[in-house]
Formats: C-alpha cells, sequence, structure tokens
C-alpha cells in the first residue's frame, strides 16, 4: 500500500515538472498555440542585408511585432518582408519602415515611423515607404578604393 502512494506521488512530480518544462520551452521559444494576437504586414526593400526572421520591429523603441519572413520579389528584384505586428497597434498608409543596427556591430531590426494619414493599414496591406539597411562594407570600401566621392 506505501509503495503505490510513493510510487503515485513521484509519477504527479514527474508529470508537474515535465509540464513546466514545456510551457517554459514554449514561453522561451515566443511560441503561439492559442490564436494569434497578430496582424500581417508587408513591406517592400532595395536590401535587407543582415535582417533575420525573428528580429524585432519597434516603434519609438518599444518592441511591437517581429519580422515572419523575408523572400525575394523576382520580378521587381527586391527584397519583401513579412511583419507580425501585435493587434492594436495602429498604424497608417503613410508609415515609415527602416532597417536598422542596434548598437555599432548589433543585429538588425525594423524602426516604424508613424505617419499623419487617416487610412489605417489592415492585414495583408503594403508598407510604400521603407529605408534599405545601411552596409557598412560597401562604405568602407568605397572610401578604402578612393571611390568615396563619386
Amino acid at each position: 500500500m506505501k509503495k503505490t502512494s510513493v510510487e503515485t506521488s513521484v509519477g504527479i512530480f514527474v508529470l508537474i515538472g515535465l509540464l513546466c518544462v514545456a510551457y517554459m520551452a514554449i514561453k522561451l521559444g515566443k511560441m503561439e498555440w492559442f490564436g494569434d494576437d497578430y496582424y500581417m504586414l508587408d513591406a517592400r526593400f532595395d536590401s535587407v542585408s543582415g535582417l533575420k526572421s525573428g528580429a524585432q520591429v519597434d516603434m519609438a523603441g518599444v518592441e511591437i511585432g517581429q519580422v515572419a519572413g523575408i523572400d525575394l520579389d523576382n520580378e521587381r528584384q527586391v527584397a519583401i518582408v513579412r511583419m507580425k505586428i501585435r493587434k492594436g497597434i495602429i498604424l497608417t498608409d503613410d508609415v515609415i519602415a527602416s532597417v536598422k543596427t542596434s548598437g555599432l556591430i548589433g543585429d538588425k531590426y525594423i524602426k516604424l515611423t508613424p505617419g499623419g494619414s487617416d487610412r489605417v493599414l489592415k492585414s495583408g496591406d503594403m508598407i510604400i515607404e521603407t529605408e534599405s539597411a545601411l552596409d557598412v562594407e560597401e562604405l568602407v570600401s568605397k572610401y578604402v578604393f578612393g571611390d568615396a566621392g563619386n
């Protein structure tokens, strides 16, 4: 009798431990299970060098979403960045999306600068105003090889 109660207690303890580990893995992995509290927006950039899926999207220094994917538009030869934006964040059609670097040699992220339009973007809409990533290697090579003034 005593042996089964000890085995049951250990089994319950192990089950609770496994549930806690699964919960932490989901939270730390930033996975969503039940419903998405996000809507999707796209933006076209000439260059997104260094930007990766999962990078943060922020406005006024506050994270409001993340980069869901990056693809190439074969027709226009530009990068299409798909972003997940938290529901409740209202963006207008004149918002400016810029690829920025956090710190001197940090990770790339998308910075959104709000506009003053009345037309609100809906899920699946395209951000028209974009600023591509600054390619530091290209600038250094222009300076080193004497093409900085041109």
